[in-house]
């Protein structure tokens, strides 16, 4: 999930957001991020699908050519 980080680094950069921010207001941070985040996994996931479909129409456009 988060790739190379191990359980260690989690804990520092939670302790260090605590510091940060207090905890009054890290719940906040912390749905601002959560949110930012599922922002850019549904556009990375529109960017992906809109490439898919180009490369298929491509693809029916390239095999129409070529069939003749």
């Amino acid at each position: 999930m988060f790739g190379s980080v191990g359980m260690g680094e989690i804990l520092l950069i939670l302790l260090l957001a605590l510091l940060l921010f207090g905890s009054k207001e890290l719940p906040q941070v912390a749905r601002k991020v959560g949110k930012g985040y599922r922002d850019i996994q549904r556009m990375t996931q529109n960017a992906r699908d809109e490439v898919r479909r180009i490369i298929e129409d491509n693809d029916s456009e390239v095999k129409k050519t070529y069939k003749g």
